[in-house]
């Protein structure tokens, strides 16, 4: 009979206290709502991964495979970055990636064709000459961008003087088209800057367009030194005249505005112009034709006054110094007095009696007499 194995002395574990029934039941539907959480998310996240991969896919390509090497960005030194999706891109970055698409010459190449086309003026080499530079111009361009103009507008003009240079390029004089072509790029820019500046032009003469881009660089460079800005001194400097000097400082200084605009506008004198403000120094219209009219009228009466005259000496005295022939210079009262065989006194007392008369005369006849003026040409 085999004895009963002794019990081990080593103690044991507490059990966990067994959790209600209540609670296990709680726990299971707990993980239950996760799991199923879980799943919703993941299969609501999947359509919207789905439609960016469409998207994503159905991105258009712009420019063509053959353009631009797979993987590699556009090579460009233009000054303005060139986006390569251009369906969000403005006017400025499509004509960017249009200048990229043009290659460059090399100086073997450049006077290859500028030589034939100086013999040819095929519009081809041209075409292909004008295109290869027209980074330069937009470079040109974008120097002049803080003028307030549109760059687009700027390109424009410097493409302009680039055809001109193109043509009065002369490839056996040793200089590159591109400094050539620099000069009228320069110069057509800067003629669109002045001519659309101010709604009045600057720059008709050549004293205005020296002081259109002196100026101001040259008041600053006397003010930098000490010396005040005086339109003396700048004239000096410029070698133009100092009435030139203030016009150009007064129109670089101020703003333009319409003559038929209010002075205060929504103000009390709101109905009052600048216009009304400029002191007028001629006679309005109407008043200019009723004065003509007047002096119509007047040399109508002084020449019925010139026939009723009896008396030899008044009528000698009023055709020769008063009312004398249109071309005829009047005689002096010396003149009258030898030719009568009286002094110069009494030729004038005489001229006077016969002035006063005729007074008479045109006061009795022309109310408005007294309203009349004359000036030397009458």
């Amino acid at each position: 009979m085999t004895p009963p194995k002794a019990r081990s002395s080593k103690p044991r574990k507490p059990r966990k206290p067994a959790r209600p029934k209540a609670a296990r039941v709680e726990s299971a539907r707990a993980q239950a709502d996760a799991t199923e959480a879980a799943q919703a998310e993941s299969q609501a996240a999947e359509p919207l991964a789905a439609e960016a991969g469409r998207e994503q896919a159905l991105e258009p390509e712009v420019l063509e495979p053959d353009l631009l090497e797979e993987g590699a960005p556009p090579e460009t030194t233009l000054p303005v970055p060139i986006s390569r999706d251009l369906t969000r891109a403005d006017a400025l970055q499509r004509y960017m990636a249009e200048v990229a698409r043009h290659p460059l010459l090399t100086r073997e190449e450049e006077h290859a064709l500028a030589a034939k086309f100086s013999k040819t003026h095929d519009p081809d080499l041209a075409y292909r000459l004008v295109t290869a530079n027209l980074r330069l111009v937009v470079k040109i361009a974008h120097e002049y961008r803080r003028a307030a103009f549109n760059l687009l507008d700027l390109i424009q003009e410097g493409n302009v003087g680039l055809m001109h240079a193109v043509q009065k390029y002369d490839p056996f004089r040793g200089v590159k088209l591109s400094s050539y072509s620099a000069w009228w790029i320069r110069a057509y820019i800067l003629r669109y800057l002045m001519d659309n500046w101010r709604m009045v032009k600057l720059g008709t003469t050549q004293a205005q367009r020296k002081l259109f881009f002196n100026l101001r660089k040259e008041q600053e460079k006397l003010l930098s030194q000490g010396f005040e800005a005086a339109p003396v001194l700048l004239a000096e400097r410029l070698d133009v005249s100092e009435q030139d000097v203030r016009e150009m400082d007064q129109r670089l200084g101020n703003d333009e505005f319409s003559l038929d605009a209010p002075v205060t506008p929504g103000g009390e004198g709101g109905s009052q112009t600048h216009g009304d403000r400029l002191v007028q120094h001629e006679a309005p219209a109407d008043e200019q034709l009723a004065d003509e009219e007047l002096r119509r009228v007047f040399k109508e009466k002084l020449a019925e006054f010139g026939k009723s005259l009896t008396a030899e000496k008044d009528r000698f005295l009023f055709e020769n110094r008063i009312a004398p022939p249109e071309g005829q210079e009047p005689m002096t009262l010396q003149q009258i007095g030898d030719a009568w065989g009286v002094t110069r006194e009494r030729a004038r007392q005489l001229e006077a009696r016969l002035t006063e008369r005729l007074k008479e005369t045109l006061r009795r006849e022309l109310p408005d007499f007294g309203q009349l003026t004359f000036s030397e040409e009458s």
